[in-house]
């Protein structure tokens, strides 16, 4: 009997920002720089490139390309994952995808976080474990930086 994928990451924080403020800090390359990675390439649209380059934990590339966007809603792209999980995960088959959806709420603008194309085993749990620590600390720090770059 095959073993089940593993569930998607799912991480959500709340903004008290307004929602083109936020988006603008997910797809404008010099802001991505600000709080995700060293730097940037953005295609805006639905096919277009979505290049991030890291220096820290590790150095890699992830060459995305744009699956969903609806401006001030969510955008969607492919994951291409650090040199550790690279022979696991960067196979160019099925990339995992992330997908992040902005949502108006009292408290201000939820941001959910999910990724998702998980296989099973050993070693998808810890790529998966990596990449939920990963992303949940870098949800941090977009919020720290949105707060920052509205208040000062």
């Amino acid at each position: 009997m095959p073993e089940e994928s593993l569930d998607p990451i799912l991480i959500q924080i709340t903004v008290p920002l307004p929602v083109p403020m936020i988006f603008g800090a997910l797809t404008t390359p010099d802001q991505l720089a600000g709080w995700l990675c060293r730097s940037a390439r953005v295609t805006p649209g639905v096919g277009g490139e979505y290049a991030l380059r890291f220096e820290e934990p590790v150095v890699f590339e992830s060459a995305g390309k744009i699956r969903q966007w609806t401006p001030d809603l969510d955008l969607g792209f492919t994951w291409f994952a650090p040199p550790e999980y690279a022979a696991l995960m960067n196979d160019g088959s099925n990339p995992t995808s992330v997908y992040v959806r902005l949502q108006e709420s009292p408290e201000g603008v939820d941001i959910t976080l999910e990724h998702s194309g998980w296989g099973a085993g050993d070693a998808w749990e810890a790529a998966r474990s990596w990449h939920f620590h990963f992303w949940d600390e870098r949800l941090t720090r977009l919020k720290d930086y949105l707060i920052k770059a509205a208040y000062g």
